[in-house]
């Protein structure tokens, strides 16, 4: 510039903001959060929705019911995931017109709380037993409270909006008074019944568990052949030959009354010849065994194929009618415990893919044996009670009495090893081994479960109902199943299939667990009666009533009471009579039964008592999902909810799954304090939740690289929108085509951001709000218009572009609200500062269809093309350093389409191509002009731009310095003029 040229820089409209660059989201967060506390955000929504109420603005409510965390640890990985889904989808149905409500709630009751004041108590050396059981359920009250007000705060942490002044929590009186009403909804319609059978049973925690409370684990178990002998018929060709049996569970054996083979199954009756030295086979000894698997068991009793021979096929036939002997039946000291002969028949369940071919049943332990006895009506004949509560067997057993399975820590106790031990001193044993499998470990202790038959309290799913609630079907089971195919939209589509086969394949529901701290099944059984008898169960109404009166004002540990038996039945039998149960209910019917206490009796309820919404991670298809879906239907005949929406578990940036042991565990609080929460909920949007999710520290860079990009196009658009005023507004019918392609693709968006929403997904919409603004408009818009919005006087395409820019805003910060809750409100408060005013206090603006012009999009998709071609032209050009920036340019463009050559004259090309000028032609590209390979029919020869550089705009321009002010074009002396 000439020292006689005037700085020029103060009269150019450059963007004024506050706005920082960078962030600080870790202090300022909690600012936001506090702010939003003293508005009552939340409370607000709710009264604008009342207000509406019976107007032609009336909000539809929408309800995301919440599945209850348990209440006892700090928040991991996986809470933050599983909560911000849950406000994605409550805020943005909010800002799209609903009235959108959420409750969160806690799971409050069961073993684990009751695990911890267990632990306390052995700490300081008392016995849970010798507590009143009162005094035990108030300490596991006062734990779960405890919890309940940390995690509600590392909730509210992470931007979480809800109802958090009155959350729904399972021990609140009335919960525990309607999930008692509810389980007497089952006593009084007949699905309740008491029957004895194995059940998943958990010796370190004394109590049965269901099949979500349970996960598998690899474990290492002892494994054995066994030998029974063929007794009866003597007369029989195969009276002295073996049977042998394999099993991974030794500590059954003492228990076995049977052994069962299949019926499609080729046998063959093998002699051994030779032994090696140490082999408990003899020679001549004879074993029937499956011919897919004989190989395998004498390799595993040390036997090679020159040691034994195969005699003869023994057909399923002569199988047929064979008694036989346990291996301990007749030993020294067994007082006949083992004597009587064993049954042997044909079972659907037997294979040949692993072990001999024949299966040993102990039906006290294993569910397909007990319903093949059950179905045979033989139960009584076969049922043993030899395992105890705590696992040992019983103390009266000959040889084996007091050992136990597992130790009280979980590890291996010595019930297996003495087995074994005595099994091989009498002979019983070809073979021992050890074997590492998938084995079912409680999810609380940690430790191995077994399955051990007890007589416990179950809703049958396939017995009729006749609640005169029967429009889905008249049992629980096809309740459940007509309301997966009928009623209920599931994302992703995968989680129908996954709930469908496990209510298809699914057994009757143990209800029953024998622990102390939580929701008593409240019910009566009258003593001497057999579960069978009719009058088993006292079914009274307003016994019924009197209970859930006191639960209302005392809670469930009115149950407990002194005098409480007599106090419920009164006059409506003889209290003598009857026995109460002290059970306590399966937690997850307390979750089962919240869309009771929650969507049917609270205000801020639904008005039919279902929700539109349960998310939760996959495993809960096994677990809230399953349980809530059984329990409605026992009780209002169909599912609680209309979308099940599921999310992937958490792994590490490698894939594997997190764990403390080997630290590669993300804390969110940890997340928080480095980056932010707003960073948090962005690694959350940005991902497919619908499958795994991995986070790690590069992971999370990445997001925060992506947020610093968009921080820096919203920067942008407050700084140019300083002195924006309503005069200033052009109507869209007034404004250049590119002001118009703008609010074409926020029509376009508009769309995708809704349909996104409403079909929960967020990283379609973030990604195509991502895109717009960094690609669209940052690197194109924004870079065209800049010379416009800094250079332009008051013209009428400067106030199309800040139109045009207001419009962005409002949209952008709408859009991404529900996302991005603390940024977007820091944004909005950047423009429209104030006590009350809140981004989240506003819907998402209504985008006039006018807007969406097909026609145009098309015409400039065309332009947007050619003009790829100019730019990567103009980038050599750039690199080989022969200019410095895209204004000394003023390239010839040949384009061989007539109509795309026209719709490049309509407009100001060489404006779009942000150079000083540009040439338009349709003469054949010359050999020397720059082309793009997929771009055809288009070229670009390279040309410097002709005249001076304007001291103000930096265009290079023949005109520049013949105007009135110094060194500037006429575009610029037009705006200091």
């Amino acid at each position: 510039m000439c020292a006689e040229t005037p700085d020029y820089k103060d009269t150019l409209n450059l963007p004024k903001t506050d706005f920082p660059m960078r962030a600080g989201l870790p202090k300022r967060e909690p600012e936001w959060l506090a702010r939003w506390e003293k508005m009552d955000i939340y409370g607000r929504l709710r009264d604008k929705a009342v207000k509406a109420e019976g107007t032609v603005e009336a909000r539809t409510p929408f309800t995301l019911h919440d599945g209850p965390p348990y209440a006892n640890g700090h928040l991991h990985i996986g809470h933050a995931l599983n909560k911000t889904i849950k406000d994605m989808i409550v805020r943005s149905h909010q800002m799209m017109g609903h009235e959108s409500r959420y409750v969160p709630g806690w799971d409050c009751h069961g073993l684990p709380i009751e695990w911890k004041i267990e632990e306390q108590y052995r700490a300081k050396g008392k016995d849970k037993d010798d507590v009143p059981v009162i005094d035990f359920r108030q300490e596991c009250r006062k734990f779960a409270e405890g919890w309940v007000d940390i995690q509600r705060e590392e909730f509210k942490r992470l931007g979480i909006s809800g109802n958090w002044d009155n959350p729904y929590l399972t021990m609140d009186f009335h919960a525990e008074r309607v999930i008692a009403e509810e389980f007497m909804k089952f006593l009084m319609n007949g699905t309740l019944y008491q029957g004895s059978k194995p059940v998943m049973w958990s010796p370190i925690e004394e109590t049965a568990l269901a099949e979500a409370e349970v996960e598998y684990h690899d474990k290492e178990s002892f494994t054995v052949w066994v030998k029974f002998k063929v007794a009866e018929p003597a007369a029989s060709a195969l009276a002295g030959a073996y049977v042998v049996i394999w099993t991974t569970t030794p500590w059954t054996m003492p228990s076995n009354k049977a052994v069962v083979y299949g019926s499609d199954i080729a046998y063959g009756l093998y002699e051994i010849t030779g032994t090696p030295d140490e082999s408990w086979a003899k020679v001549g000894d004879k074993y029937i065994l499956a011919d897919k698997l004989a190989a395998d068991v004498m390799t595993r009793a040390r036997l090679d194929d020159t040691m034994y021979t195969r005699l003869r096929d023994v057909p399923v036939s002569e199988l047929e009618g064979l008694k036989l002997t346990h291996p301990l039946a007749g030993v020294e000291g067994s007082n006949g415990e083992w004597d009587d002969l064993r049954d042997f028949r044909a079972a659907p369940f037997v294979t040949d893919t692993e072990g001999t071919g024949f299966v040993h049943c102990a039906p006290s332990h294993g569910m397909e044996e007990f319903e093949l006895y059950r179905d045979l009506g033989m139960l009584d004949q076969v049922i043993t009670y030899n395992v105890m509560e705590d696992g040992s067997l019983r103390a009266d057993m000959p040889f084996f009495g007091g050992t136990r399975i597992l130790k009280q820590n979980g590890k291996e106790g010595d019930a297996n090893k003495t087995i074994i031990d005595k099994l091989a001193e009498v002979g019983g044993l070809l073979a021992r081994g050890k074997i590492k499998h998938s084995y079912p470990h409680s999810w609380r202790s940690k430790a191995p479960v077994i399955y051990r038959n007890t007589p416990q309290w179950f809703a049958a799913i396939d017995r009729e109902i006749g609640d005169g609630r029967d429009t889905y079907g008249t049992t629980i089971r096809s309740r459940a199943l007509t309301s997966i195919d009928e009623l209920v939209k599931f994302t992703p589509q995968s989680g129908r299939n996954r709930l469908y086969s496990m209510i298809e394949s699914r057994p009757d529901w143990v209800l029953s667990r024998q622990r102390a701290w939580g929701v008593p099944l409240t019910c009566f059984i009258k003593k001497g009666a057999l579960p069978t008898d009719p009058d088993f169960l006292l079914r009274d109404a307003a016994v019924n009533a009197r209970v859930a009166e006191a639960f209302e004002t005392e809670g469930a540990d009115a149950w407990y009471k002194e005098g409480a038996k007599a106090r419920f039945i009164a006059d409506a039998a003889d209290p003598e009579a009857y026995d109460q149960v002290f059970d306590v209910l399966d937690v997850w019917f307390d979750s089962g039964s919240t869309h009771a206490f929650v969507l049917r009796d609270r205000e801020d309820g639904t008005v039919d008592g279902i929700a539109d919404v349960y998310m939760e991670g996959t495993d809960q298809h096994r677990g809230w999902f399953h349980s809530s879906l059984l329990q409605a239907c026992g009780t209002i005949g169909r599912a609680p909810y209309r979308n099940v929406v599921t999310h992937g578990m958490t792994l590490d940036e490698k894939g594997l799954k997190m764990s403390k042991s080997i630290g590669n565990t993300i804390v969110p609080e940890e997340v928080i304090k480095q980056y932010g929460a707003d960073i948090l909920r962005l690694w959350v949007a940005q991902s497919d939740y619908t499958v795994d999710q991995r986070i790690g520290p590069e992971i999370l860079k990445g997001v925060a690289d992506s947020y610093r990009r968009l921080r820096n196009t919203l920067r942008f658009m407050l700084g140019s929108l300083g002195d924006f005023a309503e005069a200033d507004r052009v109507a869209p019918e007034d404004m250049p085509e590119l002001e118009r392609w703008v609010l074409h693709r926020l029509a376009e968006l508009d769309k995708q951001v809704r349909d996104g929403y409403a079909g929960f997904d967020f990283q379609t919409v973030f990604q195509s709000v991502f895109t717009f603004a960094t690609v669209e408009l940052s690197a194109f818009y924004f870079d065209i218009r800049k010379d416009a919005l800094y250079c332009d006087g008051d013209t009428a395409r400067r106030r199309a572009a800040l139109t045009v820019l207001d419009a962005l805003f409002h949209r952008l910060t709408t859009w991404l609200a529900p996302i991005l809750v603390f940024t977007m409100e820091e944004v909005w408060l950047e423009r429209f500062p104030g006590d009350d005013s809140s981004v989240h206090l506003v819907d998402f603006p209504e985008t006039p269809e006018e807007w969406f012009d097909a026609e145009l999009a098309a015409k400039w998709a065309g332009i947007r093309k050619v003009r790829r071609v100019v730019t990567a032209a103009l980038e050599i050009q750039r690199s080989e350093k022969v200019i410095g920036a895209s204004l000394e340019a003023a390239p010839v463009v040949h384009v061989e389409d007539a109509g795309l050559l026209a719709a490049l004259q309509s407009v100001d090309f060489a404006d779009i191509c942000i150079t000083s000028a540009l040439t338009l032609t349709a003469d054949p590209e010359p050999q020397e002009a720059f082309r793009l390979p997929e771009i055809e029919g288009v070229g670009v020869v390279f040309e410097k731009a002709d005249g001076e550089k304007c001291q103000r705009c930096w265009k290079i321009l023949p005109d520049v310095g013949h105007h009135g002010h110094a060194g500037v074009c006429a575009r610029c002396d037009a705006a200091l003029s």
